[in-house]
């Protein structure tokens, strides 16, 4: 269990080799995708609805709703795993195939606020 409120999802795409970040929020109704940002384009890598390009990436923000849970596949095709990043540090998930890993968000039944949790 990691006790946070918002963190940060980077990977690299298996075939373009770009890099994709997301942010997002652990709130009661799930976990909420905030921003994304994208480093070029390419196959699957489309910069969404409404994107700018800032930095030398393409950044916007998603309408999607909460989601329960986000599953983490890994399938080895990549160069490397699943960044997820908070306020304590870093941390790699998914890094050799088959070690997939699961997000959501849970309430802590001592305090009642809403954490994030990882299980690989």
């Amino acid at each position: 269990m990691v006790p946070i409120t918002a963190f940060s999802l980077s990977w690299v795409h298996s075939v373009e080799k770009i890099e994709w970040r997301e942010d997002w929020a652990v709130t009661p109704a799930g976990l909420e995708l905030k921003i994304a940002r994208v480093k070029g384009s390419g196959s699957g890598m489309e910069p969404g609805e409404g994107a700018v390009f800032e930095g030398g990436w393409w950044r916007w923000t998603p309408r999607v709703p909460p989601l329960p849970a986000i599953r983490l596949a890994a399938s080895g095709m990549t160069p490397s795993g699943w960044t997820l990043c908070h306020d304590g540090g870093c941390m790699t998930l998914g890094e050799t195939a088959g070690s997939d890993a699961t997000l959501y968000s849970c309430v802590t039944p001592d305090t009642g606020r809403t954490t994030g949790h990882t299980t690989p």
